[in-house]
């Protein structure tokens, strides 16, 4: 077996144990499975022989995924060090608030990561040779069509709260899921016969936005902490919870097959098209 060919069957073989560990609620299992995926498929890129251009802009798009990946598995470990709950009883407000703050900190910083990331991918898949296909027409529709599911959802986040504060925090999450719409749209005209860029972008495209509607979630819940309604008061025993582990997570396991399958796809599908140049 050629290196190449079992790393990126190492690559596979690491993203379904990271799927099937988040499945299980085993977030530490999957998060590390996650990074041999995206360090396995980072190996398989840079030996790869296709385009330099192409191969470097993807390699650099992987690099940073895992980057991402391996600190939010150092974020995690340094959360199970922590207590596992707090509770307004027996930890002051501005503490609570404090905590809060600097987990939405830390997603926008993952975010920001996962943006510079994916507009990586984006230039590598766009510096493909444009074949003239009718069917990139298909990719543009799809992905005028996702832009306005995304858009929608969007702007009625931006009628609940100061537009200025919330841009402030998800822009990263925001350019992520934009630059995956994009590209997908363009990606069509780009596309080998197997179509792995096309489904890739699709598939990084739906990681990113919910990347986003996460963020906006997480920033939210502290907005509504650090300035409740007049009328609002806090009830001692209120408690934010960490997540633990012992039931299934189905929701959380497909973000992860979504996410991981996105990236593997984006990067075997530029490779492809690259060689067949």
């Amino acid at each position: 077996m050629r290196l190449p060919f079992g790393l990126l069957v190492a690559s596979v073989v690491a993203g379904l144990l990271s799927v099937g560990a988040a499945l299980l609620a085993m977030r530490a299992a999957s998060l590390k499975f996650g990074l041999v995926m995206l360090l396995a498929l980072l190996g398989y890129v840079l030996l790869d022989r296709g385009v330099r251009r192409v191969r470097w802009a993807v390699a650099a798009g992987i690099g940073l995924l895992a980057l991402v990946a391996a600190v939010r598995l150092l974020w995690h470990q340094e959360q199970v060090d922590e207590v596992g709950w707090l509770s307004y009883g027996g930890v002051a407000e501005t503490a609570v608030l404090a905590r809060v703050r600097e987990m939405v900190d830390r997603e926008r910083t993952a975010a920001l990561g996962l943006a510079l990331g994916v507009l990586c991918l984006a230039v590598g898949a766009l510096a493909l040779p444009s074949r003239g296909r009718r069917r990139g027409v298909a990719t543009t529709v799809l992905a005028l069509l996702l832009l306005a599911w995304f858009g929608s959802r969007t702007v009625r986040e931006f009628g609940r709260y100061p537009l200025l504060d919330l841009l402030a925090t998800v822009w990263p999450a925001l350019l992520a899921a934009l630059v995956a719409m994009g590209s997908l749209a363009l990606s069509g005209w780009r596309a080998d016969r197997r179509w792995l860029l096309p489904v890739g972008l699709f598939l990084l495209s739906l990681g990113a936005a919910r990347a986003y509607f996460d963020l906006v979630a997480q920033w939210s819940g502290w907005w509504h902490m650090a300035k409740p309604p007049g009328d609002a008061f806090l009830e001692p025993g209120v408690s934010v919870s960490m997540p633990t582990d012992g039931s299934l997570q189905v929701s959380w396991a497909m973000e992860s097959a979504i996410a991981l399958a996105g990236a593997g796809l984006v990067a075997v599908g530029a490779l492809r098209g690259s060689r067949g140049r």
